[in-house]
């Protein structure tokens, strides 16, 4: 009795070992297998658009004034602006077109465009005026320094009347410092007058003309012309008769 029930427990025993063994068997085999997904979600992917906006914000673009410098002497004069739009007819409800009487005509004459003339005093190269030699050669050509920073000529030489013509710098900012003309100096000044001139253009040029050679001869420097391209006779000839182009 006893020996059976030995080989009962033997065999119960063996059945159990196997079965653990089996289940650890399967447990291991369907961890390592990966499981396969029923269905797949596919997230809708969106492209950027072709021109999207740059996020980035613009720099500004600075944008340099069409006027000229007052240092370069650049002068353009502004002409008249003429106006080209037609104007609209009134039409009735009955889509009948309203006969409008021609407005009446002006004879006013437009007003007369200016112009300067510009002539310029050039240092050779290397070499300057100095504020202490260029205050007193001004001053015994009848120039008296104004509010602006300029030297003008008046139609008076005490400095009374309208002005002549005027030497303002010719390198910007285009003005002088009467106050610290010891320490100043300038490779260049620049005579101009603006026309119509208010008196006779014709002596009035004459004394620019005039005051420009004292001053190139003082400082030992060059005449040129609007166009910094030196002084000739024959562009003297042009200026005098732009000048009496005004005096008309």
């Amino acid at each position: 009795m006893a020996e059976e029930l030995r080989w009962v427990l033997i065999v119960i025993s063996v059945f159990v070992i196997g079965g653990l063994l089996i289940h650890g068997l399967w447990s291991v085999r369907k961890k390592d297998t990966p499981e396969t997904p029923t269905s797949e979600r596919v997230e809708p992917q969106h492209s950027a658009p072709a021109h999207a906006p740059s996020t980035e914000a613009a720099e500004p673009v600075a944008f340099e004034r069409d006027e000229p410098q007052l240092g370069e002497l650049n002068f353009t004069a502004d002409e008249p602006q003429i106006d080209t739009s037609v104007p609209e007819v009134p039409i009735e409800d009955d889509l009948q077109v309203v006969e409008q009487e021609p407005a009446a005509t002006q004879s006013e004459e437009p007003a007369a465009v200016a112009d300067f003339v510009i002539v310029h005093i050039q240092m050779p190269e290397g070499m300057t005026m100095q504020g202490s030699q260029l205050l007193p050669a001004v001053n015994t050509l009848g120039f008296k320094y104004s509010e602006e920073g300029f030297f003008n000529r008046h139609l008076d030489p005490a400095g009374q009347g309208p002005v002549l013509f005027r030497l303002v710098n010719m390198y910007n900012p285009g003005t002088f410092d009467i106050d610290n003309m010891e320490q100043f100096s300038t490779a260049g000044v620049s005579l101009f007058m603006t026309l119509p001139c208010d008196g006779d253009g014709l002596a009035a040029f004459n004394m620019l003309h005039s005051a420009a050679k004292k001053l190139a001869d003082e400082f030992g420097a060059q005449i040129l012309d609007a166009e910094r391209e030196v002084m000739t006779v024959e562009r003297v000839r042009q200026y005098v008769e732009q000048v009496r182009a005004f005096a008309a």
